[in-house]
């Protein structure tokens, strides 16, 4: 998990100073409060305003290492998810046989018949 938390917290980085702080009629960015309800709630609004990257900053530079630990552990446990549904599906290859399908024409009789050993 904190393998998967540090690289998100470089991704956060890395996206924050991609964007390289919109402009600045855009960047009149409300207080970050002590309240995280509060501050997620201001980000929220500014995504439904239409201001997605002034809300990324905004979160970002408010609560980057909790963003960090909760992006760490979803990445962690998709990761695992992946990880042991692609391992139970090549341990049922290894251990089963694959089923043979049948022609469609082939209809096979439920009864086969007994040969006579006099022939």
């Amino acid at each position: 998990m904190l393998r998967s938390a540090f690289v998100v917290f470089l991704l956060g980085w890395v996206i924050w100073f991609w964007i390289d702080k919109p402009p600045p009629a855009q960047l009149q960015l409300p207080p970050v409060s002590d309240s995280l309800v509060e501050n997620f709630q201001v980000a929220f609004d500014l995504l439904k305003s239409g201001y997605v990257e002034v809300a990324y900053v905004y979160i970002w530079n408010a609560h980057y290492l909790l963003l960090s630990l909760l992006g760490g552990v979803l990445v962690a446990v998709i990761y695992g998810v992946i990880s042991d549904y692609l391992s139970r599906r090549r341990m049922r290859r290894n251990f089963m046989p694959p089923a043979h399908s049948k022609p469609k024409g082939d209809k096979e009789d439920p009864l086969p018949e007994k040969q006579d050993a006099s022939d």
